[in-house]
């Protein structure tokens, strides 16, 4: 595992791909093109062209009936503020509560990232690494659970966007005769060997791998490594990711009811029908723009809505998982590269940071990145 890990610690190459995810959510961009001109990254215009440019054309027949045949189409202006409360009461709660999702989601992860730290930290601190009574099993079981708290985090996200099985995942080519994937995951390194999934049987991978750190922490307590306050304690740290891992599956299969956005979307679509109606008279040929202008804000405000509402997927605007994962997986191959230095005062960090333990170097193991 030392090896391994050290040679990724010296590796430049390495240090300049990684990019902290830190550094990817800043609010400048003094790289790219203001905010303000932006129309496809991150943008929404894609997904509401159809009907702004519907209800344009719509509009512009309604001018050029009035203009040009009997009779008047207009109506009372008046009729307007009224139906802008209502249309603007929707939007703002529909708004309101997709964003609520996307902020508890991201919380959520946050609560699961801090348990993961917190048993790693406990978990290298507290298990001794060169002792008469530690054996070379008791230091890869230590590296094998470290491995595994990481493989949390890659399930979790998998799981979240219905990306089963510790075999498959997106793109993953399946095959016809045997029903495998001719690709592995890229947290299979991190499983444990001959690991067989049950999320077949409803059973999700993230929950199956927590028994596997019940299991080290039972094992921890026998062999005397955690007095029982401590055990417990780890206990209510994998007990928070878990209630935190349920709370974000609930963001997930609990979406929006169908009532509210079918009556929403007639609601917009009733809104835009009748504006040019109510502008034709006053504004003529200018009603056009002006309610695609009208048409836009609504219809983008409703699409902003529509994608932070699941917001575990692979949009734009989405939760950044992939990145945040990646960097605490460094994160912790950082940990465990400096627990594998305690007592040989050798490298970057001599395994200094974790102060009064007292040992040489050594284990073998796969390290926290398989490699």
């Amino acid at each position: 595992m030392h090896s391994s890990c050290q040679a990724r610690h010296e590796d430049p190459s390495s240090q300049n791909r990684r990019r902290n995810w830190l550094r990817q959510f800043q609010t400048t961009y003094p790289e790219e093109w203001p905010i303000v001109l932006r129309f496809i990254k991150g943008a929404i215009h894609k997904a509401i062209v159809i009907p702004v440019v519907l209800h344009g054309l719509f509009a512009a027949l309604v001018v050029y009936l009035d203009s040009y045949h009997e009779g008047n189409l207009g109506l009372p202006a008046s009729i307007i503020p009224s139906l802008s409360i209502v249309v603007g009461l929707m939007l703002v709660f529909r708004n309101q509560t997709s964003y609520n999702r996307f902020w508890d989601g991201r919380n959520y992860l946050t609560v699961i990232i801090t348990s993961v730290r917190n048993l790693t930290r406990t978990f290298l601190v507290s298990s001794p690494f060169s002792s008469p009574t530690t054996s070379p099993s008791d230091r890869q079981d230590t590296e094998q659970v470290i491995r595994i708290l990481i493989a949390i985090l890659y399930a979790t996200k998998n799981h979240l966007r219905a990306s089963w099985g510790a075999a498959i995942i997106p793109g993953a080519a399946v095959s016809h005769s045997t029903g495998d994937a001719t690709s592995k995951p890229e947290y299979s390194d991190l499983l444990p060997p001959g690991l067989e999934g049950f999320e077949d049987r409803g059973l999700g991978l993230s929950l199956q791998l927590t028994f596997f750190v019940e299991g080290y922490i039972k094992r921890g307590g026998e062999r005397g490594w955690f007095q029982a306050p401590q055990a417990s304690q780890m206990q209510a740290q994998l007990n928070s990711l878990v209630d935190a891992y349920g709370r974000m599956e609930t963001i997930r299969l609990t979406s929006i009811p169908v009532a509210h956005l079918i009556h929403q979307k007639q609601v917009l679509a009733l809104f835009g029908m009748v504006l040019p109606f109510a502008l034709v008279s006053q504004m003529a040929w200018w009603a056009v723009p002006i309610v695609v202008l009208v048409t836009f804000t609504l219809y983008g405000i409703d699409g902003i809505a529509s994608q932070l509402e699941d917001p575990f997927g692979y949009d734009r605007n989405d939760i950044r998982m992939d990145s945040i994962v990646e960097d605490i997986r460094e994160e912790i191959a950082v940990m465990v590269e400096e627990w594998t230095r305690v007592g040989s005062g050798g490298g970057r960090g001599g395994g200094m940071m974790f102060e009064g333990k007292k040992g040489m170097r050594g284990g073998g193991g796969e390290g926290v990145n398989g490699r």
